[in-house]
């Protein structure tokens, strides 16, 4: 039986500066990547997308999609305080007309995991004007975002908060956490960032905003409600209310573990399991949008990321087709979905590693060339029908 989608649905897939720009010298990613060589992989000249934009935006047009996520660099615009790069920010421009040039609606991140060194230096989400720093940014950022329809202010603040939550257990002479945990003194701090940005798009542009959350479509064991309540308030909740305010959220899911009296249950070991090492659960974007409806109330959704780390591109059509299923579901029910973005357009730097392959595009490190993957044709076919 054939089921459609919305009319004007949007089907894209997505990427992060830092993971495909190569040379962002001036983040606290790099600046990790340099202190921990030979203990994680270094982003290096990742996949020169900053130079080879049009080639990816071009192979996403082609393939039938027509929404490209993507984030701009805050320490390339303001690579010290106050000081704002022209020519970044032109650049920027360039990458946003081309996205209309190619017939794609473009969707702006402002800040994905990365900040400026300077930012750090001062204190990063805890420095007492930290909201005002990111605003001032976010305000120049608008300079650049004439005729865009949808802007994410903060990327998965909750993963966000846990990153730099580790970061400071560590500072405080602490090993790593073995369970990494989202910092709650952050995630007020990313809150408060969010919700003096958003009004400052809204005035500035005419676009939509809202945030995007990792969802961790969490499933609850008999007799740990309380302990599943507790858990997923820090983990997501708190982020998902933020949004109640918003015009969209995003929802970004790949996988789903169970919570016991203990916590989050540790992924089993098993043949099937990801090659980020978690469970295989097409079935948790479904959990996720229907998560995250309950607690945003009639706030639009929009899945700004889901897929699958695989070196096997059948594997992750099979995937993503029981993701997409579990969409139509959620859209029979009743949810106001407006969009499948998947993660992730090319196979890039996965936050100190490469071997995760998510991309629906092949990159030659060496080379830089493209090779599309038969997933990339197959989900642009589905975008064209607008049903399976």
């Amino acid at each position: 039986m054939t089921r459609n989608f919305p009319d004007n649905f949007l089907w894209g897939a997505a990427t992060a500066a830092h993971q495909v720009e190569g040379n962002n010298l001036n983040n606290d990613w790099w600046q990790l990547e340099q202190a921990a060589v030979g203990y994680i992989d270094g982003s290096g000249d990742a996949l020169d997308s900053y130079h080879r934009y049009r080639e990816d935006m071009q192979l996403l047009a082609d393939s039938g999609l027509t929404t490209y996520r993507f984030s701009i660099e805050w320490a390339r615009i303001e690579p010290l305080p106050g000081q704002f790069s022209r020519a970044e920010l032109a650049h920027y421009r360039r990458m946003i007309e081309t996205a209309f040039e190619l017939g794609l609606t473009p969707m702006v991140t402002l800040h994905h995991f990365t900040h400026p060194l300077w930012f750090g230096e001062r204190g990063g989400w805890l420095a007492e004007d930290a909201a005002e720093t990111f605003v001032r940014y976010v305000r120049e950022a608008c300079t650049i975002l004439d005729g865009v329809e949808w802007v994410c202010t903060i990327n998965e603040p909750n993963v966000v908060a846990m990153n730099h939550g580790a970061s400071r257990i560590m500072a405080a002479g602490h090993p790593y956490p073995s369970t990494p945990w989202p910092d709650p003194e952050i995630g007020r701090a990313l809150i408060a960032a969010h919700k003096a940005a958003a009004p400052v798009v809204r005035v500035l542009t005419d676009a939509k905003v809202g945030w995007t959350v990792a969802n961790q479509a969490f499933t609850v064991t008999p007799g740990a409600e309380e302990k599943f309540a507790e858990v997923v308030q820090e983990w997501e909740d708190m982020y998902i209310e933020a949004a109640r305010d918003d015009d969209f959220v995003g929802v970004q899911s790949y996988t789903s573990q169970p919570i016991d009296e203990n916590g989050v249950v540790p992924h089993p070991e098993d043949p099937n399991n990801t090659l980020m090492g978690w469970a295989y659960r097409p079935d948790a974007l479904a959990i996720a949008l229907r998560h995250t409806k309950d607690v945003v109330g009639d706030v639009p959704l929009i899945v700004t990321e889901n897929g699958i780390a695989t070196g096997d591109d059948e594997r992750r059509i099979e995937y993503t087709t029981g993701a997409l299923n579990g969409v139509l579901d959620a859209l029979d029910d009743g949810l106001d979905i407006r969009g499948y973005i998947h993660w992730s357009l090319l196979d890039n730097f996965e936050w100190g590693r490469w071997h995760p392959t998510f991309g629906l595009i092949a990159v030659d490190r060496e080379t830089f060339v493209r090779t599309p993957k038969p997933s990339l044709a197959w989900l642009g076919n589905i975008a064209r029908a607008n049903q399976m």
